[in-house]
């Protein structure tokens, strides 16, 4: 039964689908796994283990009547904490909301439940997945399961941590300023941040943003392809939504590289990168030209990125806390994100049409560049895994760090452009920390994405390598 938690969640899926196992099987397995490692961890938080073996028999009851199953059918889940979820405590790791139970499903939520998931809880994440750091005044801190002692990074961190330790086979989360890929970095699994709109977003309180997403986190890429045909598709209700049939991300991952163009940049010009993370990296690089990929060192020009990210992402939090603070009183809230939003409350409405002007340029600049090179590749983080006791690294190769998200910008210059862009695991530091490599598509190309990174998984196989706290269970 052990075996069931390390197979992949295509594996699984297809071991229920011809009754080789059942649902309670596959959940009683992943149940055992939570109980032996989640008190070293602190990455679920809220965990009901009765109801999940409650929903896995009825979803057994339902193969066995010869029902329609979903593409997840009985396949364990734990949901982001900051995602509403009918009848369960949702607390986006705040004080405020520590009993906070809502009456309905987010919409992601829903699909994953149509698609036959079974909810076994809820995943840690720092207070309003502000910062890359999983820590809370509510549950703590969650550890990272390759060296307790480091954090797990963040916003998704429960989640990246539960699916590195065979917790759970797949599971959601959020991504603005790399919340998505900067733990699928820290833990060696893979997190995918989708085009906006691939999987909407609803309800929420600012629909035209395309900042903020939500997206699929798996210990491997075919994961990641199983559970956007679940999640992905068009909603009437979101209007960034996309009107590509979810289906086309059950196509075959399979492709030949041969002769195709791929940029490489440790930092796009920009911001400091630890040398650990850098050599990581490029150690890896021949694999491409292994797949037949020419690779050059090249970027497109990301002028005026920071500043594009850091008012856009203020004004975002303006608009989200405004309310919240009169209701509460601004000192329920961490400093950071009272910081965050004080800083959206002095922006002046010219200060926010240029940036739009900026960002529109930033997009051209990219997507021209994107003619050229299929993919942009980039380490998916600035810096190792961080010490646990840090609120957020102070500098980065020497170089100061001005707020709590400077040392994000590898991601977060992503996210401005709005192409979609996965972390896939690509080796370790010398002292055992994992290292993520970004890999970046052209507008609207996810599958392409997935398709690179699947051949880059498939050459490396590094999310076999098991984390620290599980060794004793082997």
């Amino acid at each position: 039964m052990s075996e069931l938690v390390w197979m992949t969640a295509v594996e699984l899926a297809a071991l229920i689908r011809k009754r080789a196992v059942s649902a309670v099987e596959v959940l009683t397995a992943h149940l055992e796994q939570i109980d032996a490692i989640n008190p070293k961890v602190n990455a679920i938080v809220t965990y009901l283990p009765e109801m999940a073996l409650e929903r896995a028999r009825r979803a057994d009851e339902q193969q066995a009547r010869g029902e329609a199953l979903g593409p997840l059918h009985g396949l364990p889940i734990a949901h982001k904490d900051s995602f509403e979820t009918k009848g369960i405590r949702s607390t986006s790791g705040s004080i405020v909301f520590k009993d906070y139970v809502p009456e309905s499903d987010d919409l992601i939520i829903a699909r994953l439940k149509a698609a036959g998931c079974i909810t076994v809880g809820k995943t840690n994440l720092p207070e309003f997945g502000a910062g890359s750091h999983t820590f809370n005044r509510v549950f703590g801190a969650t550890l990272n399961p390759y060296d307790p002692t480091r954090t797990c990074g963040g916003s998704s961190g429960g989640a990246a941590v539960a699916l590195a330790t065979g917790m759970i086979p797949i599971a959601d989360g959020g991504d603005l300023g790399g919340s998505l890929r900067n733990p699928a970095s820290f833990c060696n699994v893979v997190g995918l941040r989708p085009s906006p709109g691939r999987v909407p977003n609803y309800p929420s309180s600012n629909a035209w943003s395309t900042l903020s997403v939500s997206g699929p986190m798996g210990r491997t890429v075919q994961d990641i392809a199983l559970m956007m045909q679940a999640i992905a598709g068009y909603d009437p209700r979101a209007p960034l939504s996309l009107h590509q049939p979810a289906s086309l991300f059950a196509e075959d991952l399979d492709r030949d590289f041969d002769g195709v163009r791929l940029a490489y940049s440790a930092d796009l010009g920009s911001y400091p990168v630890d040398p650990a993370i850098v050599a990581a990296v490029e150690k890896r690089l021949p694999v491409f030209a292994d797949l037949g990929c020419a690779v050059d060192e090249a970027h497109p020009d990301f002028r005026d990125a920071y500043d594009i990210f850091q008012t856009l992402r203020a004004w975002s939090f303006e608009l989200s806390f405004a309310d919240y603070f009169t209701e509460f009183g601004e000192e329920s809230f961490k400093e950071t994100i009272r910081w965050n939003a004080a800083q959206g409350r002095a922006l002046s409405a010219g200060q926010i049409s240029r940036t739009e002007a900026k960002r529109t340029e930033l997009f051209h600049r990219v997507r021209e560049f994107l003619e050229t090179y299929e993919f942009l590749l980039l380490p998916t983080t600035q810096v190792p895994p961080f010490p646990i006791e840090w609120e957020y690294p102070l500098e980065v190769n020497g170089v100061p760090m001005q707020t709590y998200i400077d040392w994000m910008m590898s991601c977060a210059f992503i996210t401005v452009t709005g192409l979609p862009a996965i972390s896939v695991p690509c080796g370790f530091t010398d002292d055992g920390l994992p290292v993520g490599l970004q890999i970046v598509g052209r507008p609207h190309a996810e599958f392409s994405v997935l398709q690179l990174a699947y051949a880059f998984q498939q050459a490396t196989r590094f999310y076999e390598r098991k984390p620290a706290v599980c060794a004793d269970l082997d």
